[in-house]
C-alpha cells in the first residue's frame, strides 16, 4: 500500500522559510518521480517542483522565482521542498505526490500559512 505523509508545515511570517519533508512506503521509492504540489483556498492544485529517480532532473516552477529547491534522500525514503523568502502568496496546503494517471497517489497534505 502505497502511502506519502507530509510533515513541516506551519505558520511563517513573509521571508521566512520552512522545509516540507514527504516520507514515502509501499513502492520502490528510488525509482520513481516525485513531485509537490500546492492548493490554495478557491485555487486549483498545481505543479510546485519535481524531482526525477536517481534526482538527474529536477525542475520547480518559474513563479517560485528561485524561491524553492526540491530535493530527494533516498535512504530515508523521503523526498523536501526547501522554501525560503516566503511570501502570503504562497499559502496553500502543500502535497506530496508520485505515478500519473491511475497510478497517481498523493499525500494528505501540509498547511503552510504566510502571514504577519
Amino acid at each position: 500500500q502505497v502511502q506519502l505523509v507530509e510533515s513541516g508545515g506551519g505558520w511563517v511570517q513573509p521571508g521566512g522559510s520552512l522545509r516540507l519533508a514527504c516520507t514515502a512506503s509501499g513502492f520502490s521509492f528510488l525509482n520513481q518521480t516525485m513531485r509537490w504540489y500546492r492548493q490554495a483556498p478557491g485555487k486549483e492544485r498545481e505543479l510546485v517542483a519535481a524531482i526525477g529517480a536517481g534526482s538527474t532532473l529536477t525542475g520547480t516552477m518559474d513563479f517560485h522565482e528561485g524561491r524553492f529547491a526540491i530535493s530527494r534522500d533516498d535512504a530515508k525514503n523521503t523526498v523536501y521542498l526547501q522554501m525560503n523568502n516566503l511570501k502570503p502568496e504562497d499559502t496553500a496546503t502543500y502535497y506530496c505526490q508520485t505515478g500519473l494517471g491511475s497510478n497517481a497517489h498523493w499525500g494528505q497534505g501540509t498547511q503552510v500559512t504566510v502571514s504577519s
